[in-house]
């Protein structure tokens, strides 16, 4: 099991010495990767009609392209993967291009995990339609492997009308893997379709056992094995030493592939206790 990290993003400020030392201090504690979510902006609570979302415009989130391109450059071994990049929010051949310039110049780090998105009011303002996000990702995964993978695309569906082109370059890794996060039974289906490993958000593997069930026989319907599907969970610092271990030990048995480790959400307010933590989680499950 490949263990990493969860980026603090809205808790670790903004401090490029302290961004720089985390990537560094991740990658000499031999965490494998690194997570970061993703969200471009962040709504007035105050606004007509009120926001009760976890996130506000106050919550600070570095984009994360530019974010793990500065820590690629920084690193030499450790990886990154997006927890979740929201992709109906986004253009899909720009996306494609910053994931493969991404792998290019961190020679193929990058793993590219999307979801769907829950934050209306955030895609709106990027100029999407809330509502058609699943059928729109859907397209886009395909988009995106195409583009990943062939030096000429032509593809016509709903949402993109590519015309013979390509990038230059294309990323290291043909095609980058793309994982899905959500728990829902649609992102289910999708992820036994066309994923390649899962971000669930269940916090244990007792209570993801009925979803784990549902992809298995999900797999089987669509002709695939669950060896071709990775499995990432999270483990949460707040949870204490006890439960760390007790929950890594679930989700090992349960056939995670890869594990991340939270900081965020237990009262560390600066990033020195943010490192502290994340080496006192590499002592104890003997990194």
């Amino acid at each position: 099991m490949k263990i990493g990290l969860v980026f603090p993003q809205t808790e670790f400020g903004n401090d490029p010495v302290a961004l720089r030392d985390y990537a560094q201090t991740a990658e000499s504690l031999n965490f494998s990767h690194v997570l970061a979510y993703d969200h471009v902006v962040g709504a007035n609570p105050n606004r007509p009609g009120g926001w009760n979302g976890p996130y506000t415009y106050q919550s600070a989130f570095h984009e994360v392209f530019v974010l793990f391109s500065f820590m690629a450059a920084l690193t030499t071994r450790l990886a990154f993967i997006t927890g979740i990049l929201i992709l109906p929010q986004r253009e899909t051949a720009l996306v494609a291009k910053q994931s493969a310039s991404l792998d290019v110049l961190s020679n193929g780090r990058f793993r590219l995990g999307i979801g769907v998105g829950w934050n209306k009011v955030e895609m709106e303002a990027l100029g999407y339609n809330f509502h058609k996000r699943g059928r729109r990702a859907e397209e886009q995964i395909d988009v995106l492997r195409l583009l990943f993978t062939q030096e000429l695309v032509t593809f016509k569906g709903d949402w993109h009308d590519l015309r013979d082109v390509g990038l230059n370059p294309l990323p290291v890794q043909r095609p980058i893997p793309i994982w899905l996060g959500g728990n829902s039974d649609a992102v289910l289906r999708r992820l036994a379709r066309k994923g390649d490993g899962w971000l669930p958000n269940h916090r244990t593997a007792e209570a993801a056992q009925e979803s784990l069930d549902k992809l298995a026989g999900y797999l089987v319907e669509y002709g695939r094995s669950p060896q071709q599907i990775g499995l990432e969970p999270r483990l949460h610092y707040k949870d204490d030493p006890d439960g760390w271990l007790a929950n890594f030990a679930g989700w090992q048995a349960a056939g995670a592939t890869h594990i991340s480790f939270n900081t965020m959400g237990a009262g560390l307010i600066t990033p020195q206790q943010h490192l502290r933590a994340i080496e006192e989680f590499a002592k104890s499950v003997g990194l």
